[in-house]
């Protein structure tokens, strides 16, 4: 009788659980059971594993042997646990030596031919072995860059199981031949899912492949909706923009990407683990670094929102703009229950799904953009333009977007169109607008330094009221607001965080009176008689 283990880790949305792989070789009739929860994909490992391991030019023992994936109660899916099961085997036979495997983490699938191939998911699966105390991991070659993001961990990348038991049995390393000279790798099919699209959650310019980078000196005019664009991406504050159709609202929100501050080492981790998991992680490029861009199209339903999907949910586009942008075009033709779904991640900066298979938190801290017409035919705000929509119809499409959802965007802006032809210069470059950006986001987290916090939109409203004080007399304005029913409660914490980021715009200590009447404009759209006083131009 022989007996080895190995271990891998199965993902739970993208949290990963370390899971030992238990392989046990009986006396009787060759067969081979593999237990422990296993999907589908996980089942057909058993005829992967037996030609790969004999395709390597090891013998397969014929006896009965017996897989145990454990905890027996997590799921586990993927074909991840290919190179695992294998190894276990392998051990468990003697080819390999036991101990030698007995706390090495492995991720993998394996080919009929013995070729390890790269399976989505790798680095919060590095993660998740870290974290457990593992310090060496084995992955495919491909990803072998992906796994070592993470600090502390050993990693050791194969291109094939013929190469993994050469180095455990410390055997000349043979050399695999690359295929597919001269034309895409077919072995990073597997990093991508098929119908996702590979510019999902990445900057317009990376999602068009042409390099290009969206400017904001390509907007001509609109110096109100600009800063709203700069507090917006300064405080981390939910916009709308709404406005008749070729104003301009889409080629603003597309800019705010690339305003915002590049990512943490944290940050880009957090982020490149969700694009890893959803399959949407560009090959040759392990680590997200630029804040993530989101724009789903208005039939998207409630699930590709905020995640679900047969079995274990997946994540949504909310998951695939944390700590980015997520833009929603044409707003009002969402289905009202997908926007009603967005209400909790907006708060909270997380969402938690519930299904058959299980509950799973997924991380959602984005940052929204709605665009709206005024109407179905865009024309309802426009002078002389021959709007034929009934007021009944116009208010049932404004409507569209609920008064709880609009309740939590702090920046409301009416987007009016331009005379391009009448229109003598540019507006201020991104790299200008940025670096302002940059500059009011230190203010912020050197003022909120030893808090939970970092920009101003999570600061909440007590701390507002209690801790972080704005200068006497400056909410005035905002009180009287309050008593006509024009904020509320929560409107009014939310005029103070934007009172807040303006002042670090302009590199004030503290929100005076002109800082909370540009806050409340900026809110509630009424004018306040304020110039503009944050640097735009």
């Amino acid at each position: 009788m022989g007996f080895a283990r190995a271990c891998s880790v199965a993902l739970v949305g993208v949290e990963g659980v370390v899971v030992e792989v238990q392989a046990d070789l009986e006396p009787g009739v060759a067969a081979f059971t593999l237990v422990g929860l296993p999907d589908k994909s996980l089942v057909e490992s058993r005829d992967r594993v037996r030609a790969a391991v004999v395709n390597s030019g090891a013998e397969w023992p014929q006896k009965k042997l017996t897989v145990g994936l454990s905890p027996a109660s997590v799921p586990k899916s993927g074909s991840g646990f290919d190179l695992a099961v294998a190894c276990a085997v392998l051990g468990a036979a003697e080819r390999i030596d036991p101990v030698m495997i007995a706390d090495v983490v492995m991720i993998g699938e394996l080919g009929l031919d013995g070729r390890v191939r790269p399976v989505r998911g790798v680095l919060p699966a590095v993660l998740a072995a870290a974290e457990a105390g593992y310090e060496q991991v084995v992955v495919p070659e491909q990803t072998a860059g992906e796994a070592a993001l993470v600090p502390g961990v050993s990693v050791l990348g194969v291109r094939s199981l013929r190469q993994l038991i050469a180095v455990l049995c410390d055997e000349p390393v043979p050399e695999e031949p690359v295929e597919g000279q001269g034309r895409p790798d077919a072995m990073l099919a597997g990093l991508v899912i098929p119908g996702t699209g590979l510019g999902t959650g990445l900057a317009p310019a990376a999602a068009r492949g042409d390099g290009h980078l969206p400017d904001l000196a390509d907007v001509a005019g609109q110096p109100r909706p600009r800063q709203a664009l700069e507090v917006a991406a300064a405080g981390g504050h939910h916009l709308l923009f709404s406005g008749p159709p070729g104003a301009g609202k889409t080629m603003l929100a597309e800019r705010l990407a690339s305003v915002l501050p590049p990512l943490t080492r944290q940050e880009s981790l957090e982020v490149t683990a969700v694009h890893s998991v959803a399959g949407i992680l560009p090959p040759g490029e392990p680590l997200v670094s630029r804040a993530p861009y989101c724009a789903p199209h208005h039939s998207a339903t409630m699930q590709s929102l905020v995640g679900g999907g047969n079995g274990m949910p997946r994540p949504g586009a909310v998951s695939l703009a944390h700590r980015g942008v997520l833009f929603l075009d044409e707003a009002p033709e969402f289905p009202g229950k997908a926007l009603d779904a967005l209400r909790q991640p907006l708060e909270s900066g997380h969402v938690v799904v519930a299904r058959a298979a299980g509950v799973v938190r997924l991380p959602a801290r984005f940052l929204m953009v709605l665009a709206a017409n005024p109407c179905p035919c865009g024309r309802h705000s426009l002078t002389g333009a021959g709007c034929e929509c009934p007021p009944s119809v116009v208010r049932r499409y404004q409507a569209r977007l609920s008064g709880p959802l609009l309740d939590r965007v702090d920046l409301r802006v009416e987007v009016e169109p331009v005379d391009l032809l009448g229109h003598g210069g540019r507006g201020e470059s991104t790299a200008v607008v940025a670096a302002r950006v940059r500059d009011a986001r230190a203010r912020a987290a050197e003022r909120l330094a030893g808090t939970p916090w970092t920009t101003n939109s999570e600061v909440p409203g007590h701390e507002l009221r209690t801790r972080l004080l704005v200068a006497p007399g400056a909410l005035a304005a905002a009180e009287r607001d309050l008593e006509r029913g024009i904020l509320t409660a929560r409107g009014l914490d939310r005029v103070l965080r934007v009172a807040w980021t303006v002042a670090d715009l302009r590199g004030a200590d503290r929100p005076d009176a002109s800082d909370v009447a540009v806050a409340l404009e900026l809110r509630t759209g009424i004018q306040r008689g304020v110039p503009m006083r944050t640097g735009q131009r």
